[in-house]
């Protein structure tokens, strides 16, 4: 009886094991150095194969230790919020403004689409920017889903979603 239940114990592990890898693989990200933003501004395929989520888009969107968009930008989400920032657009109906592929791109790197001026990180580039520490060299600020995201989460602000805010 106890070799019976070791053997089933090992099948159960060696069954989770192999989903488990499964699952990772199925899991594609693309690197940032293999990330192409068009002549256009835009980066036509998703960074990931995982599902984007606007709600966890949502979280980032104002995670002052993550994307910590509300540094810069307001819309009708976040208008309750303290110590918003008015440096960038607001962002009511982005997503009547700009496809997903050119939100995307400008996630990626603001730099090459809004040009060097703007003051907006590139969020998914390991091209150093200015001043940047030798701990974060080569490391994106958001990984590949979560800039899918937030892309997901600026594309529900539209009229044609009906979504009007958070109450």
């Amino acid at each position: 009886m106890t070799y019976f239940v070791r053997v089933k114990f090992l099948a159960s592990v060696c069954a989770f094991v192999i989903l488990a890898i499964g699952q990772i693989q199925a899991q594609e990200v693309v690197p940032p150095i293999d990330v192409v933003i068009t002549d256009d501004f835009r980066v036509e395929a998703p960074l990931t194969t995982e599902i984007p989520d606007p709600f966890r888009g949502l979280e980032i969107f104002v995670n002052r230790k993550l994307g910590n968009c509300v540094a810069c930008h307001t819309n009708f989400d976040v208008a309750a919020m303290q110590f918003l920032g008015e440096i960038g657009p607001n962002l009511d109906w982005i997503g009547d403004r700009f496809t997903q592929e050119e939100l995307r791109a400008i996630m990626v790197d603001s730099k090459v689409v809004l040009g060097g001026g703007t003051v907006m990180p590139a969020f998914y580039t390991a091209r150093p920017g200015f001043r940047t520490l030798e701990a974060f060299k080569g490391k994106t600020i958001l990984s590949a889903l979560q800039v899918e995201d937030v892309v997901a989460y600026l594309s529900s602000l539209s009229q044609e979603s009906g979504f009007d805010g958070v109450d």
